[in-house]
């Protein structure tokens, strides 16, 4: 009888995991990536592995229905396909590209951002408990698809064909979704983070200042103040959560908008590189070509022909 349900049961998964794939097919039929109409909520097709891609994730859950994908947070690597999601809880500055995907067999997959405050208040409301040690893991992880956040996700994309229902109903699928991961696998990773106090809470209040103040001069010690640590703490619980330090941490965030700035705004590089918070033209250019491998103008150069 137990395997005669498990079986029931996986058959359920394997059918809604296919009609996910085929509603992502759809609406990704004319462009690769799909900024929905449902808030936070993005869709993405490839039809061929990628190479690796330096962004920033932002909290949010990531699934596929079909195809595979691999994140490299430092040396360290997450890979997530149609049996596995990935979740991160903090915005983290990560490597990413599609491994698994083909013309035949696209990779089919989504991304929802997770809203944290709403995580904090469904705690509140569901009587879940805060986890009991403060203590803060890698702000990222991978953990196995249930049927049921399968199922809330496929009910979120039906949404798309009423779009008169959405301002209705995608916050009510939103929290479900929430409350399937904070009841899950990864609830005590997602609850130490939304419960304020903690540690990792802490830790993402500094990084959402790191993100809205990269220019500035970093005071280490002033940033753990404001958020109430000592600086030796603030230094081991930023590393466990981010894999880097502080100041790895702004140096990301700078190179990166300075890089966005040149493509896009066509500014030049000393230019860049002073609205970003580097005093020394070179010594942005030395960090540029490390992070990126070529020095700023090839660099631009080639993404430039890359997208044309």
């Amino acid at each position: 009888m137990s395997n005669q349900k498990n079986s029931t049961a996986q058959s359920g998964l394997v059918m809604t995991r296919s009609a996910l794939a085929q509603e992502i097919a759809r609406w990704t039929e004319k462009e690769h990536c799909l900024k929905t109409a449902i808030p936070g909520l993005v869709l993405v097709k490839y039809e061929a592995p990628t190479e690796p891609m330096s962004s920033m994730y932002d909290p949010c859950l990531c699934l596929v229905a079909q195809g595979a994908k691999r994140v490299m947070l430092g040396d360290e690597e997450y890979v997530y396909d149609a049996n596995h999601f990935l979740i991160t809880s903090v915005g983290l500055p990560v490597v990413s590209n599609v491994v698994e995907a083909s013309k035949d067999a696209p990779l089919l997959g989504l991304a929802l951002q997770i809203d944290l405050r709403l995580a904090a208040q469904l705690m509140v409301d569901s009587n879940l408990p805060t986890p009991r040690t403060p203590q803060c893991g890698r702000g990222i992880a991978v953990s196995e698809v249930s049927a049921p956040l399968l199922s809330a996700f496929q009910r979120l994309l039906d949404l798309l064909d009423q779009p008169e229902d959405i301002p209705i109903l995608a916050p009510l699928l939103h929290k479900e979704i929430l409350y399937r991961l904070l009841v899950g696998d990864q609830g005590p990773r997602l609850r130490q983070i939304a419960s304020a106090g903690s540690h990792g809470n802490q830790i993402v209040r500094a990084v959402d200042w790191l993100k809205e103040n990269y220019a500035q001069q970093l005071k280490i010690e002033g940033l753990a103040k404001q958020i109430g640590m000592s600086t030796s703490t603030f230094h081991h619980h930023f590393r466990a959560m981010t894999a880097m330090s502080p100041l790895q941490f702004q140096k990301w965030l700078r190179l990166h908008e300075a890089r966005r700035l040149m493509l896009t705004e066509s500014q030049d590089a000393t230019s860049a590189a002073l609205q970003v918070g580097y005093e020394s033209p070179s010594q942005f250019s030395r960090e540029y070509r490390r992070q990126f491998g070529a020095p700023p103008l090839r660099d631009i150069r080639k993404l430039q022909e890359m997208a044309s």
